[in-house]
């Protein structure tokens, strides 16, 4: 397994992208599928939610999932679901430090938030339909409530489908770049395309968000990560993002 892991020392934020190995699952989710809901073995999946935890230094049970419906609702956690039943959102913030938030991919975009000042973490999950709904701007005004301010935020995006990649109708990428101009893209064949990636950090842009980093990866186009698009029945990948627990009395 290789997993991106971007530690700011000063400010005891973390941002940690996985990739599909080193994990239990069998073909066709080989190794480290994360998603709970794509038809792989649940005992594989709890398995390999432990491994990635672990390598990053994380309780596998101090992280929050989501149950992801490809809309703009957040949700405000200070634990774990006290049922194991994580809510339809696509979006979760947090100011308890030492608690890491998650958001499963396999070409939508991860958008992962953290102010360490205000000790505020947030994740998000931002597909074309969520990017055009402002998931985005959701979690950050829902960060904003919990003392963070925009010109703090860390933020960083995951692996995901690259706007020469994601092939859409050429009505889609209309309606699309009429709600974000930033996400019009092209393919590198020469048809209509969309920038989901580009359409968040210029929506991040826009909000005053300038602590912005991206991964170079297209899911699609590596073999090492999970890709719907390319492989319809496959696994997903994982962001995490938290703050260091520094309490110690």
């Amino acid at each position: 397994m290789t997993v991106q892991h971007d530690a700011i020392d000063e400010s005891g934020a973390h941002f940690a992208f996985t990739d599909k190995w080193g994990g239990v699952s069998a073909v066709p989710y080989e190794e480290l599928n994360l998603g709970g809901a794509v038809g792989d073995d649940p005992e594989a999946v709890l398995a390999n939610r432990a491994i990635a935890a672990k390598s990053l230094g994380l309780d596998p049970a101090r992280v929050v999932w989501m149950n992801q419906v490809h809309g703009n609702d957040v949700a405000q956690v200070a634990g774990p679901w006290e049922d194991g039943r994580a809510l339809e959102v696509d979006a979760l913030v947090t100011a308890r430090r030492g608690l890491a938030l998650a958001v499963l991919t396999a070409d939508c975009t991860p958008v992962l938030l953290a102010d360490p000042v205000a000790s505020v973490v947030g994740a998000a999950h931002a597909g074309r339909p969520g990017m055009v709904a402002g998931v985005v701007p959701a979690v950050v005004e829902a960060m904003r409530k919990l003392g963070a301010e925009p010109e703090r935020i860390i933020a960083r995006t995951g692996p995901a489908v690259c706007g020469r990649c994601y092939e859409v109708p050429e009505q889609m990428r209309s309606e699309v770049a009429a709600v974000e101009p930033a996400a019009w893209s092209e393919t590198s064949w020469g048809t209509p395309a969309v920038d989901v990636t580009a359409g968040v950090h210029a929506q991040l842009e826009a909000l005053g968000v300038r602590d912005r980093g991206k991964s170079p990866v297209c899911t699609l186009e590596s073999r090492d990560h999970y890709s719907y698009r390319r492989d319809r029945t496959t696994g997903r990948l994982a962001g995490y993002v938290w703050l260091e627990d520094r309490d110690t009395s």
